[in-house]
């Protein structure tokens, strides 16, 4: 399996559909490299052009890579050595070009129904297990900007509860999707 996930700041939008750059969040970096680690994914990467946001992900993560933190709590390090920080998807997509030898298949997810591109959990399943080098790109805030959808091979149907309610932080509706895509059946 060739799986990498990207959690993607920007270009993303707040509540106002406008398009924004998020912040980055302690609770992403600790809660998606554990379930990244626990359901075999290559590296998570976290995508953000703004250098003060690099900065305090790069904090974070030697802290609980060299720092006390490694020391303290060797699981977390374990999940935390997963996590590449970088400034673009494409950076990305280079960086998985480089390990892979070939140009990884880009997911996109979105909460709303996508009439484009669609890519239903049993056809996603079955490309995670083939051979392809997938990058799975999850968005911050209030979803991926259009711009990205468009440039994606596909877009994963969206996450549906058994209500009408469709707002789950990022960090729940990844574990929920890596569990469908790369969990054990059964």
């Amino acid at each position: 399996m060739k799986l990498y996930i990207g959690l993607v700041h920007y270009p993303v939008y707040n509540k106002n559909r406008q398009r924004i750059a998020s912040a980055i969040t302690n609770f992403d970096l600790h809660d998606l490299s554990r379930a990244a680690r626990t359901y075999g994914v290559r590296r998570f990467y976290i995508i953000t052009p703004l250098l003060d946001q690099q900065e305090l992900a790069t904090r974070i993560l030697e802290h609980w890579k060299v720092g006390y933190g490694a020391a303290y709590n060797p699981h977390r390090k374990e999940a935390m050595e997963l996590v590449r920080v970088c400034s673009s998807i494409q950076e990305a997509v280079g960086d998985i070009g480089n390990l892979e030898g070939e140009v990884p298949l880009l997911i996109a997810t979105d909460a709303t129904r996508q009439e484009e591109k669609p890519l239903s959990y049993a056809a996603a399943k079955g490309l995670v297990r083939s051979s392809k080098a997938i990058l799975l790109l999850f968005g911050t805030a209030w979803g991926l900007d259009r711009e990205i959808l468009e440039s994606v091979d596909y877009i994963l149907d969206p996450i549906k509860g058994g209500t009408e309610y469709n707002h789950l932080s990022v960090r729940a509706a990844a574990a929920i999707i890596l569990d469908r895509l790369a969990g054990n059946p059964g």
